[in-house]
């Protein structure tokens, strides 16, 4: 089986199941390349996330909505043409031929139809700059309802900002622990951010970066990550929660911070986060963390005193579960499945998360609320909810976001609050 026909085959299962991404790749023909795996990723976050606009100049010349097959095989080559007009003879006659693998010779003939048909129609539409939400919408496939929020909540400049930065693929982002041994230099190719300990990678030696993972010297995170630790700013020898910790990157920036003298417990619900949680944390055994397997709405401190750990906990971190519309720029397919009623259930539970959260932090103690979200309703909503309802008994200390059009890194938004004594 040809890349590009494995790749074909997720896409269209995406179009019909509406699964993540990052979870179909995992399920790429383990002969395939590591070349190959990168040009299947390429193509199928590429096509999702210009889909509804790729989607739409097709359907401009078909009868009727292909099934999800065909649906993928030309939406991946408006894609391509798209990125490569001047090519386009070649990826016509190219998707022609992955179209007789995997649909059949009548649809493929109608793939030749149709793709040579998309030249003259991506030049129209470079041509026309409208600024309404449906016109946005459409160009930055992103759905109007959430184009039309955020332009009330942010402005028509900056909602178009954020959708170019959403459209555009995301560079690779590291960390590098403080527990790097030092003297040693890091590759060439680690180029130094405004952020402080992060490193673009200009380009990927993944066999060298794969080890410096394996050793612990690295961890692959977006700058923003570093905001709620930040607020949090932990001292040696405190115990600290991590609460929703998988895959555990801000865990590992606390455990730094409080040193061999206190703790962190990195707490997730049991199953593959958990897991995967678990191996980055044993690449880095020097750190203090200790992984734990809770519900965190289910979460008492008897819990931690049956495991043999502490009950006092002098800060706590909750990176809540959230809309992701702070990063849609890595999670390209979020925006084809959120609807306007989810943001009341997340908002729902995270209340109750934060409130859970709230009573394991000792009298005194801190507690950041954060999210990789942009919506007021997930953010302040919840945080005022729970002030709301805590009679006094907490404060709201300070407050900070990340917007991408401004601060060009992933959007997100931590809120520190304190305990009274």
């Amino acid at each position: 089986m040809s890349v590009w026909t494995a790749t074909c085959r997720l896409l269209a299962k995406h179009l019909a199941t509406g699964e993540r991404l990052d979870q179909l790749l995992e399920t790429l023909p383990r002969q395939l390349s590591a070349e190959e795996r990168r040009r299947a990723r390429h193509m199928l976050y590429g096509t999702v996330r210009h889909f509804e606009r790729l989607d739409g100049l097709v359907l401009r010349h078909v009868a009727r909505a292909p099934r999800p097959g065909l649906r993928a095989v030309l939406a991946m080559g408006v894609f391509e043409l798209s990125e490569h007009p001047e090519e386009a003879a070649r990826i016509v006659h190219h998707w022609v031929g992955v179209a007789r693998e995997c649909t059949s010779a009548g649809e493929a003939r109608l793939v030749n139809a149709v793709l040579r048909k998309i030249p003259e129609a991506l030049a129209e539409e470079a041509a026309l700059d409208s600024a309404g939400s449906d016109d946005l919408a459409r160009r930055f496939s992103h759905p109007t309802w959430l184009v039309s929020r955020w332009t009330e909540a942010f402005g028509g400049d900056a909602v178009r900002r954020l959708l170019e930065w959403n459209q555009t693929p995301a560079p690779v982002h590291a960390r590098v622990s403080a527990g790097r041994p030092t003297g040693t230099p890091l590759p060439d190719y680690f180029v130094p951010t405004p952020w402080p300990g992060f490193f673009r990678l200009e380009r990927l030696d993944w066999a060298q970066v794969e080890e410096m993972l394996g050793r612990g010297e690295i961890y692959l995170q977006d700058p923003a990550t570093s905001l709620a630790p930040g607020l949090l700013d932990a001292i040696p020898g405190e115990n600290i929660l991590d609460l929703c910790a998988a895959p555990g990157g801000k865990a590992f920036q606390l455990a730094e911070r409080v040193g061999p003298a206190g703790r962190v417990i990195a707490v997730d619900l049991p199953g593959p986060r958990l897991e995967r949680l678990k191996r980055n944390a044993s690449a880095r055994a020097s750190l203090p963390v200790t992984v734990f397997a809770a519900d965190v709405c289910g979460l008492a401190p008897g819990r931690f005193a049956d495991a043999g750990l502490s009950t006092a906990f002098d800060a706590a971190l909750l990176d809540a579960p959230c809309s992701n519309t702070g990063v849609l720029r890595h999670r390209v397919d979020v925006k084809r499945r959120l609807k306007p009623d989810d943001l009341v259930g997340l908002s729902r539970l995270q209340l109750a998360m934060l409130r859970a959260s709230a009573s394991l932090v000792r009298p005194g103690g801190r507690l950041v609320y954060s999210t990789c979200s942009l919506e007021a309703e997930e953010n302040e909503g919840v945080v005022q909810a729970f002030l709301e309802g805590a009679g006094g008994g907490w404060v709201l200390e300070r407050a900070v976001h990340a917007r991408p059009w401004i601060d060009a890194c992933d959007g997100a938004g931590a809120f520190l609050l304190r305990r009274s004594g």
